[in-house]
């Protein structure tokens, strides 16, 4: 019986791709997908609006892009106090969510300072490291930022008083999983934002 050279030759190419085709899968199938995150635009920045209220005992500056939103938490029928409220910007998936306390007997400024240190170093546990530093402005308002790398909740936090009377805490967190390589670009933008916000906070 006569094989056909033409048959032969047309299996020996199916049989060859069809092994190329496996190891081209299989090569495909070992490599990892690079990381894809989701692209960011940025607000426009320059632009500022006065927090002046009646409820709070300080006045600052705060990007136009960004809105206050008062504290909807309420414990029997009274909010936990008038001046909690949130700085929310929803082009960039972020809040500071801000809290007031008047210094008290009760609520010494010492306690006050320690509870700031406290809830900052809740973050130790998946914290790369936390830097400290001082901060005081031109009006008089002095307290401490709390920079923490890393993956965790919120990587800014600080507070501010005048030693006498008023105590302000404010902590930023990102509403999405916590994910550094992908909120660090949002953050550096930020910064500067709060720098803004801590040079033109003044108590009333």
């Amino acid at each position: 019986m006569k094989t056909n050279p033409v048959i032969i030759t047309l299996l020996i190419f199916s049989l060859a791709a069809g092994i190329l085709s496996c190891g081209n899968d299989g090569e495909a199938a070992s490599l990892p997908k690079p990381r894809m995150y989701p692209r960011v635009f940025y607000p426009e920045t320059g632009k500022y609006l006065a927090f002046d209220t009646s409820f709070c005992s300080f006045t600052f500056q705060y990007p136009a892009y960004s809105r206050i939103v008062q504290d909807s938490f309420f414990y029997e029928d009274t909010p936990l106090h008038p001046c909690w409220f949130d700085i929310d910007i929803p082009a960039l998936n972020a809040t500071l969510h801000c809290s007031y306390y008047h210094i008290t007997k009760e609520k010494s400024l010492s306690s006050l300072i320690n509870d700031a240190f406290e809830i900052a170093g809740k973050h130790n546990i998946k914290a790369n490291y936390r830097k400290e530093s001082v901060i005081e402005n031109e009006h008089g308002v002095k307290g401490v930022m709390f920079d923490i790398d890393g993956p965790v909740a919120s990587p800014t936090q600080f507070f501010l008083t005048d030693e006498e009377k008023h105590f302000f805490r404010a902590s930023l967190y990102f509403n999405s999983k916590v994910n550094p390589d992908s909120t660090a670009a949002v953050l550096q933008f930020l910064l500067p934002e709060i720098d803004t916000m801590l040079s033109t906070f003044e108590w009333k």
